[in-house]
């Protein structure tokens, strides 16, 4: 297992929130720090159990889900909480506790960067 921590898929910009931290594929290869926040953001998306906790929280009601309602994915709490984990440090998913629950939402920002990423470029006229 690596040792190294995943970068963010945003970056802190001043006075403008977050942005991508990488362009559009096909726009231009990407660098050398561009791949590892990419790599990072797929490989916690390469596992299914975590792809489908991303999905139940980006999917539910309110755009947050109690890790309550979210844990009945065939693994242990456990396991559950560690794909969760795996979530947060590749800054998929953002969480807060309140009482006993902690609470898990997909920011719309890191959704929009995705979609970004992965958008092809329009043909040149």
């Amino acid at each position: 297992m690596s040792n190294i921590k995943a970068l963010p898929l945003l970056e802190p910009e001043v006075d403008q929130g977050v942005v991508p931290c990488c362009p559009p594929l096909t726009e231009r290869p990407l660098t050398a720090e561009e791949a590892e926040r990419t790599a990072a953001m797929f490989k916690a998306l390469g596992d299914p159990v975590r792809l489908r906790l991303f999905s139940l929280v980006a999917s539910h009601e309110g755009g947050e889900a109690c890790v309550c309602d979210i844990s009945d994915v065939g693994v242990s709490q456990p396991t559950v909480s560690h794909h969760l984990k795996k979530l947060k440090e590749a800054g998929l998913l953002s969480s807060e506790r309140r009482g006993t629950w902690v609470y898990y939402r997909v920011e719309p920002s890191v959704m929009a960067a995705m979609g970004q990423m992965l958008t092809a470029a329009a043909p040149a006229a």
